[in-house]
């Protein structure tokens, strides 16, 4: 408990008894010069006697009445006095200072204003420190004042008896400490709003720039195809790049808010974008159109410390989302996070785009070259952020590791990851149909096996049935293939019987083909005009879901000639 501020503290003093002390005071303030000397003796003794515990105050009351006594003693000249008189003045507005001092440097007029001392003597320990040696007079001027103030702080209270309330405390220094440890943490706040105010203007100044681009383009042209910033923006994304140099996880930390990499209803609506509830949240990827409103930003700030900042950044809100039910948010979080991790990635590979198509591609990326990722914090960040998209993210993630994991470790943290989502694993895994049969969880599934197993038992008379069923199809499937391999023997087609993974052909393509689009002529072919072509007479009015077009009468050709030869013209041949 703290002790009542009437309770007197007891401490031992260096001089005698209260009358010496007296007598000390009184002769430091003495114009008498021999009076003062006797004074310093004292005070002399009373330092040895404390050793280095001497008050402040005292040494600092010594020093310079010890400037007086020699001034007015006349053996030194006004060099040495000036001098004499700085070394007891800076010693002063160190001393006093000191104790007000907290762990890191506080400007001296400060101190000394919350103490009561003037500026101006401040301002002379600075000159006398740095700059050009004051006059004599300014001298003794301030050895007066910094007498007169130690006699009112310290003297004249120990005499009244009020030692407890000394500005020389420990209890006082660190009440002080305090209240500058608090305006600091003011201040501090107050530049971190200013800054965070900064950063929304200059990134609504961005959105407002490229909004003006957006409405710009012509209506017949592909919006998706996003121009280069204009040379105006130049000057907006140099003072985004320094704000990020100076404080990049408070940008971060806005363009993370709604309305930014976060778009609202509105935003979308403005660009022509799709939103999260027509597309796949379980492969959430940004729209094209939104991605290139942020592409110059980005690719402006695109250094590794920032992208690492960024992923940080986007897998603690994802965490914070997992606890809340926002599928928007969620959806383009997730989609900001895939779009850079797949940046980053290397196992696609692209054998059939032109350059003019991989040139298209790389200004859709947010950084080319590759960057070593902090993979294992990366791999916790999402395993602690579950969601609908934390399979996707997972998988492309292990999958980009620079030291991937065993397949066998891969396989069991996505099945897990899967299991705690509640997310079908089937079409990310890429497991055998053993390894991905759906376990039972839950009473009700209980309950669908048991009625399955009952209609099994009831359908196994028709078992036989069904199987020859099965046969007959297989022998008119068989009868089927043997007719078309009959009708185009000796044509250049074939029919295909081998087993052959179509999916891994692009369209238009066959097993052998070569990239020369010549190798589909066959060596023998006729030729015929369109006009001898056969035409279908139309004997109804045609009827076409989505085309307005008026219908053709059925008498004559469908086309005219002028139409014909506009079609002609427009065909094109690779």
């Amino acid at each position: 408990m703290k002790k009542k501020s009437s309770e007197k503290r007891r401490h031992v003093v260096a001089w005698i008894n209260k009358a010496e002390w007296d007598q000390v005071l009184e002769y430091l303030y003495s114009s008498d010069p021999a009076l003062q000397k006797y004074a310093l003796q004292r005070v002399s003794a009373w330092k040895s006697r404390y050793a280095n515990s001497s008050p402040v105050a005292v040494d600092c009351t010594a020093d310079l009445v010890r400037c007086q006594v020699l001034d007015r003693s006349g053996q030194l000249n006004g060099d040495d006095l000036v001098l004499l008189y700085g070394a007891a003045l800076v010693r002063f507005v160190n001393l006093i200072t000191e104790r007000q001092q907290g762990r890191t440097a506080r400007p001296l007029r400060r101190l000394a204003g919350n103490l009561n001392i003037p500026e101006w003597v401040v301002d002379l320990r600075h000159d006398f420190t740095h700059r050009k040696l004051p006059t004599l007079k300014w001298c003794r001027k301030g050895c007066k004042v910094v007498l007169e103030w130690l006699q009112q702080e310290y003297w004249s209270r120990q005499l009244e008896g009020g030692s407890d309330e000394d500005w020389d405390s420990q209890s006082d220094g660190e009440d002080e400490e305090a209240d500058l440890k608090r305006q600091d943490e003011l201040i501090a706040r107050q530049k971190e709003m200013e800054a965070y105010k900064n950063a929304r203007e200059l990134l609504i100044s961005y959105e407002k720039e490229q909004y003006q681009v957006f409405e710009g383009l012509p209506e017949d042209r592909d919006r998706s195809l996003w121009p280069a910033p204009f040379a105006d923006m130049s000057w907006l994304l140099g003072e985004l790049k320094q704000f990020a140099l100076e404080s990049s996880g408070l940008l971060v930390d806005v363009l993370l808010e709604d309305g930014f990499l976060v778009p609202t209803l509105e935003q979308l609506e403005t660009l022509h974008c799709d939103t999260p509830d027509n597309t796949n949240p379980a492969e959430p990827r940004v729209p094209q159109t939104f991605l290139r409103f942020w592409l110059p930003l980005l690719k402006m700030l695109n250094s590794p410390s920032f992208i690492h900042l960024l992923l940080e950044k986007l897998f603690v809100e994802l965490k914070l989302l997992s606890k809340e039910q926002n599928n928007h948010r969620t959806f383009y979080i997730s989609g900001w996070i895939s779009e850079v991790i797949i940046c980053n990635s290397n196992k696609f590979e692209y054998h059939y785009e032109t350059k003019g198509q991989k040139k298209a591609r790389m200004k859709d990326r947010i950084f080319v070259n590759r960057i070593q990722l902090r993979w294992q914090q990366l791999l916790s960040a999402c395993l602690d952020a579950p969601c609908i998209s934390t399979p996707h993210l997972l998988q492309l993630i292990l999958e980009d590791m620079e030291h991937p994991l065993p397949l066998e470790t891969r396989q069991r943290l996505q099945k897990l990851c899967s299991i705690y989502t509640q997310t079908d694993p089937h079409s990310e895994l890429g497991m055998s149909q053993e390894r991905t049969q759906q376990p039972i969880y839950t009473l009700e599934s209980l309950h669908d096996k048991l009625q399955h197993s009952r209609r099994h038992s009831h359908a196994w008379g028709s078992a036989v049935d069904s199987e020859r069923s099965e046969s007959s199809q297989e022998s008119k499937w068989a009868d089927a293939q043997a007719e078309k391999a009959r009708v185009l023997k000796g044509s250049p087609w074939q029919v295909c019987t081998d087993k052959v993974l179509w999916r891994n052909y692009p369209l238009g393509r066959v097993p052998g083909q070569s990239d020369d689009p010549s190798c589909l002529m066959v060596e023998n072919y006729s030729t015929m005009t369109v006009f001898d072509q056969p035409v279908e007479l139309e004997s109804n009015a045609a009827h076409v879901t989505g085309v307005s077009a008026p219908a053709r009468t059925a008498e004559g050709l469908l086309w005219s000639h002028s139409e014909v030869s506009k079609m002609k013209t427009g065909l094109q041949l690779f």
